[in-house]
């Protein structure tokens, strides 16, 4: 994050020249700059006013650090960036003219959880420079922080005491920091690490749980994804879901719904193996689960081919790419779950490749909340 800061400010300060120092502003005149640039759209759209915009704002003094951070409360992409990088220009030339940050009102802001997620994570990021204890004071708090990234400083944090005490051959110490660590952990990385020392320690992880994926499944094919045209074709299943009904497949195949199970700790489920070995195929997995409440979710999934994601009959999700690597949480569709019964299904499409890297069919998925906690929810049984 560091270094793309730093990629930020050299590129912003090419574009728009030099900062222009102002003297005798007020608190309204920094409100009028922070407006010009939180308008700026996409494609360049009020680029010019917010160009002049920067070049004023980042002349102000670190004083007014807090409230600039704050402007990237519900700012668009292109105006965070601008934000961002008069915020680093002010504290790196504070910096070097020796004039304190204002840590007090930085910590503040980090505290606050309703402030934007990579504005609380800047603060952070700045107010360990001037206070490189602050971490020591945060971080225990931050154990389930809606900040992913503070989060996971925080889980880091709790591992390393976790190996201390396992160093020291205090078993049990470090088993109760490990799982402590993994509740709040939502990186593979932490959790892999974590599952892997608690399974040292005689404790097992049950990783999938732990993510909320889908490992239980109904699932139909192959259809007909010949020449890649099947992705846009609307198949039965995404018309209707009959667990009882037999359907016409690539080359008249009669097809029936089959259950499958997948036993893989990151919910992997294998079309090569649970429909068979297809090219230009298109296959369905579909399950059904109950939400106790109602909430809004996001469907991530991995796969290494072109998939569309369902929820509730609705499609939340599409990308028709293949071979691209199956990235963990590459795919994320965002819905809302209902109260009782809700419908999930992934279409699943393999093209034609014959290069040994192309031949893997299948994916992995998950229900979850915005941070990427696992959230409760069970699967109904077909019948």
């Amino acid at each position: 994050m560091e270094r793309k800061r730093q990629i930020l400010i050299l590129s912003s300060t090419l574009f728009v020249g030099s900062i222009v120092c102002p003297s005798g502003r007020s608190d309204s005149d920094i409100g009028t700059l922070l407006t010009h640039i939180k308008a700026v759209g996409r494609e360049g759209s009020g680029n010019v006013e917010a160009s002049k915009a920067w070049r004023e704002l980042a002349g102000f003094g670190p004083e007014y650090l807090p409230m600039i951070l704050g402007a990237m409360d519900g700012a668009g992409p292109t105006a965070a960036n601008w934000l961002r990088v008069a915020i680093d220009a002010i504290a790196d030339r504070s910096a070097a003219n020796g004039r304190p940050l204002p840590a007090a009102q930085l910590e503040a802001f980090v505290l606050d959880r309703q402030h934007d997620e990579a504005a609380r994570r800047l603060a952070y990021e700045w107010l360990t420079r001037v206070d490189p204890k602050s971490p020591e004071r945060l971080l225990p708090d931050m154990l389930h922080d809606p900040s992913v990234e503070l989060r996971r400083d925080a889980v880091a944090r709790v591992i390393t005491s976790a190996q201390a005490k396992q160093d020291t051959k205090d078993q049990a110490a470090a088993a109760a920091e490990y799982r402590k660590a993994l509740s709040g952990a939502r990186d593979k990385d932490q959790v892999d690490l974590i599952a892997k020392q608690l399974k040292s320690l005689g404790a097992e992880v049950d990783v999938a749980a732990h993510f909320g994926f889908i490992r239980n499944w109904m699932i139909i094919g192959p259809f007909d994804n010949r020449g890649e045209k099947g992705f846009e074709v609307a198949y039965p299943p995404e018309k209707k879901i009959d667990l009882a009904a037999p359907l016409q497949g690539k080359n008249g195949l009669q097809l029936e719904w089959r259950a499958h199970t997948t036993r893989d700790s990151y919910g992997l489920v294998d079309l090569n193996k649970a429909v068979g070995k297809h090219m230009g195929a298109v296959g369905y997995a579909y399950a059904a689960i109950s939400s106790p409440i109602e909430r809004p979710i996001e469907i991530r999934a991995g796969s290494n081919n072109a998939v569309k994601l369902f929820l509730n009959g609705k499609q939340i999700f599409f990308r028709e790419e293949y071979h691209h690597g199956n990235r963990f949480d590459g795919m994320v569709g965002k819905g809302t779950l209902k109260t009782g019964r809700n419908e999930v299904l992934i279409k699943v499409c393999q093209n034609e490749q014959k290069d040994n890297w192309a031949q893997s069919w299948g994916f992995q998925l998950r229900l979850c909340d915005a941070i990427g906690g696992a959230i409760p929810f069970k699967v109904l049984s077909p019948k």
